[in-house]
């Protein structure tokens, strides 16, 4: 069980009687499948208790957003080689994240990670919920395997968020 963290409000601090939950859908919705972390969480955003719900362009907009939140869950569209529409869902590691995966964004997660880290904001936890995308192309609109893959991908990101909730 995680103990809630506090989180700055005005460049003062709060206790926190319940956890810190952030939820950013990563993505550019004029790259088509890129959009799908924005979409997502735009149906998440209302469904649950989180404090912060809403898209964001580019991993470096983290920073200020996810500081010493208890979860951040991240929504992003990925190329791993799995078929279009697969969802994975990725705990990063506390720590050394790694040498970072390749992204079509200025700076990796694991890099904006680790930046987090340096300067002692980083989340508690946090939890990538990847869909797998087809088309990253010019334009606007999903394709079909990603528009598919909605569902379960918001499904997994909100089950994290109750269980966070639950074990409070």
């Amino acid at each position: 069980m995680t103990t809630p963290r506090t989180q700055p409000t005005g460049g003062e601090a709060e206790d926190r009687q319940r956890p810190y939950v952030v939820v950013a859908g990563l993505g550019n919705e004029y790259r088509r499948d890129d959009g799908a972390g924005p979409v997502a969480a735009a149906r998440i955003a209302g469904r649950t208790p989180a404090h912060d719900v809403g898209p964001v362009v580019d991993p470096l907009d983290l920073l200020g957003r996810w500081d010493t939140a208890d979860l951040a869950i991240v929504i992003d569209a990925v190329r791993s080689g799995s078929p279009p529409g697969t969802v994975h869902v990725l705990e990063l590691p506390e720590g050394n994240t790694g040498p970072g995966v390749t992204s079509t964004h200025g700076i990796s997660l694991a890099g904006v990670l680790r930046l987090a880290q340096a300067v002692g904001r980083a989340p508690a936890r946090v939890i990538v919920v990847g869909i797998e995308g087809a088309d990253f192309s010019d334009g606007s609109g999903l394709s079909p395997a990603v528009d598919g893959a909605l569902p379960g991908a918001v499904r997994q990101a909100v089950e994290l968020i109750e269980e966070v909730y639950t074990c409070a």
